[in-house]
């Protein structure tokens, strides 16, 4: 059987059948046989220990939101000063007390500027995406496959001394993205990968070179790796 018609599979579909108000029970039970299936709770990143997570909003529990979140939460745990997050991920599924810029996304709280020209009048300690960077300038129209490396340019232009821009960005959903990380032209300092490496959706770090082919799945809308992209301030 494939892993589109697994058990796990069977009951995501089955969640996004359900009237929204009936939908709790159906979406608990999903998650916990994910809990159950996972050959282990924890994963490891750069010689560090990170619990799965897990969580009804985007299908986190099956996707690469799983290992992205945790990824994201300890660096701003770890974050003294001003944090940016680019593209708003984060408040959906944790309270959050630091600036988000995103262009599309309008609610309270979030900063409607494009990402090429945001000019704020203070500096971040850290600038933090999630699985967002992949879209600027290739999701748009017209489509505008530079745009991306002017974006990061201009986040880098905000970074404090001795800041630090992480991003998280799914291999295979922008192309062009993939290779312009590849050929070293976004400006990232530090590159590594993070790859499914089971049905029941445990990851594992692995060579960025080893993940570079891989396919992202339009139909069930998750990736098989991610890139983790990072750059310091000054180097």
């Amino acid at each position: 059987m494939s892993e589109e018609y697994s058990r796990q599979g069977f009951l995501v579909r089955a969640t996004q059948l359900i009237p929204q108000p009936l939908k709790g029970p159906p979406t608990r039970l999903a998650i916990a046989y994910a809990r159950r299936a996972r050959s282990s709770r924890v994963f490891r990143f750069r010689g560090r220990e990170y619990e799965y997570f897990y969580h009804a909003y985007n299908l986190a529990w099956r996707n690469e939101r799983t290992v992205e979140i945790p990824i994201a939460m300890r660096m701003l745990e770890d974050c003294g000063g001003e944090t940016l997050e680019v593209g708003n991920v984060l408040s959906h599924y944790v309270d959050i007390h630091h600036d988000v810029l995103d262009r599309y996304e309008i609610t309270g709280g979030v900063i409607n500027e494009d990402v090429t020209s945001y000019r704020p009048d203070k500096q971040y300690a850290l600038i933090l995406s999630i699985s967002t960077l992949e879209h600027v300038g290739w999701d748009e129209y017209p489509r505008d496959v530079d745009k991306l490396a002017r974006a990061v340019a201009n986040l880098a232009s905000l970074l404090a001394p001795e800041g630090k821009l992480v991003a998280t960005m799914p291999v295979g959903q922008n192309p062009e993205a993939d290779r312009l990380i590849q050929r070293g032209e976004i400006g990232f300092t530090e590159l590594y990968a993070l790859r499914r490496v089971s049905r029941n959706n445990d990851w594992e770090e692995a060579d960025c070179e080893s993940v570079k082919n891989l396919d992202y799945s339009n139909k069930s809308y998750r990736a098989s790796a991610v890139i983790v992209g990072l750059m310091r301030k000054g180097r």
